[in-house]
């Protein structure tokens, strides 16, 4: 019996993690490509059976068409409309030129656009294929929503929660993003599959195409974040129970979904992000409270705060080679160690004004146009601060680690691929935007008579 459960299991996951399935959900939502002939099978449209299983990463010398195949960079992979033979994403396929043209004439028309990926590859540089776009509300509802779970998203939004809402909220938040992250980025690296085969996948995105895949943790953040966010203000603050549900639920699908949409994950990669981050929650929000006060009142915090961010880096940049992933991991990491020692500062200082148990539940002001003007005042000034301190200290510590190591400095690319420059470089600028976020930029407001 439980033999034949986990052979059931084997099977269902197998299934989900067919591109195939990828493909017909872009094709439902209007997303077209053509590939060449010899990637798909003539009568079925499918290329070769994928396997979960141990990938080696592409590099930049390759060109990346999913789960561990790579094809020479002269051939005519691509996602766009190009070449004699049309693939479409439902495996059906034409190999004459006059069909490949007349399906040209039946599929651009005024309700199709045509468009390439918004970011290039962040491994390869490769800036991807032209594709067509037959349902545009669906393509920018889903650009809009895999945005919900980028980095630089939470980048905005945290600094936005803490200056304006509630910066309880947005430090536990913190706290939740980076250790999130780690996981999920960590898991990658150990699990080591590779995106969904293109063709028949478009890929609608490939900014984050060489990276390894398993889970999503778009999927992750995605989910972990809005739920997070439910749980810690649900009480605190004043609101109908479901409407909350509904945001965090809301939310985390649209991301879900998006991945899929992107071609960037598969069905059994996005369910797995899903449950994982709901597994990691269940162990983080508990500890919360504890976490928070450990920051603010122990004087051992620092030391802890500094060798624990420090070292969940270093195991993440020891498990495989340099990437796109390990790089957003330690700028995690970074900002949330740098938050996390602001935090203590504040309390040590008498900075950090929480609202006291007394006043709960918080009940939003009533929105007038002074509160938008100050909102926007803080966010915007203090975004500026932050850009600005992010740029002054890239500027200093690239060109001063890359000295201190005998790299050229002339090629940041290619200086940042050194663990000894990328892992210390991200834990220093991002863990000082973290602080400023914090600690500094509230002084300014303070300063400005905007607190």
């Amino acid at each position: 019996m439980a033999n034949d459960f986990v052979k059931s299991f084997v099977q269902m996951c197998n299934y989900l993690q067919q591109p195939c399935h990828v493909a017909r959900f872009q094709n439902l939502c209007g997303v077209r490509g053509t590939f060449p002939d010899k990637s798909t099978k003539p009568e079925s449209g499918q290329s070769e059976p994928d396997c979960p299983g141990l990938r080696k990463r592409v590099q930049s010398s390759d060109v990346s068409v999913g789960n561990g195949a790579a094809v020479d960079a002269t051939a005519p992979q691509v996602n766009g409309r190009q070449g004699d033979t049309t693939v479409r994403p439902d495996g059906s396929s034409s190999s004459s030129s006059a069909a490949a043209a007349a399906a040209d004439d039946d599929d651009v028309d005024s309700d199709t656009a045509r468009a390439k990926p918004l970011r290039k590859n962040s491994l390869t540089g490769d800036v991807g294929q032209e594709f067509l776009i037959h349902n545009k509300f669906l393509f920018y509802l889903f650009t809009f929503g895999t945005e919900l779970g980028n980095e630089m998203f939470f980048i905005v939004f945290f600094p936005f929660l803490f200056w304006n809402i509630d910066a309880l909220v947005s430090r536990r938040l913190i706290v939740v993003w980076a250790w999130n992250l780690f996981v999920g980025q960590s898991t990658k690296d150990m699990v080591r599959w590779s995106r969904p085969a293109s063709p028949p996948v478009v890929k609608v995105e490939v900014f984050y195409n060489s990276e390894y895949s398993m889970p999503s943790t778009h999927a992750m953040t995605g989910t972990a974040i809005p739920f997070c966010l439910f749980m810690l203000t649900y009480g605190r603050w004043e609101y109908p129970f479901l409407f909350g549900f509904c945001v965090a639920l809301g939310w985390s699908v649209l991301v879900c979904v998006s991945r899929v949409y992107m071609g960037m994950h598969s069905i059994l990669e996005v369910i797995t992000g899903f449950l994982y981050s709901l597994l990691i929650l269940a162990f983080f929000q508990p500890l919360l409270d504890k976490i928070d006060t450990f920051y603010m009142t122990d004087h051992y915090a620092p030391l802890m705060i500094i060798f624990s961010h420090v070292s969940l880096g270093l195991v993440a940049f020891s498990l495989d080679s340099w990437s796109t992933s390990r790089g957003d991991t330690a700028q995690a990491l970074g900002t949330g160690a740098g938050a996390a020692l602001a935090t203590h500062v504040n309390y040590q200082l008498g900075l950090l004004l929480d609202p006291p148990l007394s006043s709960l539940p918080l009940t939003l002001p009533s929105i007038s146009i002074g509160l938008v003007v100050r909102s926007l005042l803080r966010f915007l000034i203090g975004v500026a601060a932050l850009l600005v301190t992010r740029m002054v200290m890239k500027a200093v510590t690239i060109p001063f680690l890359c000295r201190l190591f005998g790299l050229a400095s002339d090629d940041v690319r290619r200086a940042r691929q050194h663990m000894k420059v990328e892992l210390p470089y991200r834990y220093i600028v991002y863990s000082v935007v973290g602080f400023s976020c914090v600690s500094v930029v509230p002084l300014l407001f303070r300063i400005l008579n905007l607190a």
